[in-house]
């Protein structure tokens, strides 16, 4: 009596697998499909690329209090401070992240560092695009991190903004800042 109760179990099993082998499957289009992310789907709580936050004034938010870099558990930020001044200011407070690396051979994307950060300095971004031939090129340097533009006057608009339009001018403007940043650091 057991034996068959597992074989009715089983061919219960098989049957819905059966059943999905012949459902159309479902893709996402990604290095060819349309719009701003090229066909690539993924939640807003999405852990991406890390991003490095401008104030409202466009002075960078991070005070370097090492907090994110206390927080990380597998290492993989690295700060040096300096004293902002008078004449050159960088950032809000005293001192400001002279290097700010974030070695992404290491990060796991756990978001502590975004938790640990009081001035909400350091967020994960939607950049997925990290696959490189190349593990010294995975290192991202504060240039690289840093947004050009405040966070409230759309730096992240491509991802709050319905205007199919609007969106593809912001994510190519983004895109192209990101390319020259990174072409210049190449350099």
């Amino acid at each position: 009596m057991g034996y068959l109760k597992n074989i009715g179990a089983i061919a219960k099993g098989m049957s819905i697998t059966f059943k999905e082998m012949f459902e159309p499957t479902t893709v996402e289009n990604y290095p060819d499909g349309k719009g701003p992310l090229r066909g690539a789907g993924f939640q807003e709580r999405f852990r991406g690329l890390h991003v490095l936050q401008r104030d409202e004034s466009g002075l960078e938010k991070c005070v370097a209090c090492f907090l994110c870099a206390a927080a990380c558990p597998s290492n993989c930020i690295y700060i040096e401070a300096a004293e902002n001044t008078e004449e050159h200011r960088i950032s809000g407070a005293e001192r400001y992240a002279k290097v700010y690396n974030i070695d992404y051979n290491r990060c796991i994307f756990c978001g502590y560092c975004v938790e640990a950060c009081p001035t909400d300095a350091i967020t994960h971004g939607h950049g997925f695009e990290l696959a490189t031939f190349n593990a010294t090129s995975l290192i991202y340097r504060k240039e690289q991190l840093l947004s050009n533009v405040a966070a409230h006057n759309g730096a992240n608009a491509v991802f709050n903004n319905s205007d199919s339009e609007k969106q593809r001018s912001i994510s190519g403007a983004v895109e192209y800042s990101q390319t020259a940043s990174v072409e210049t650091n190449k350099h």
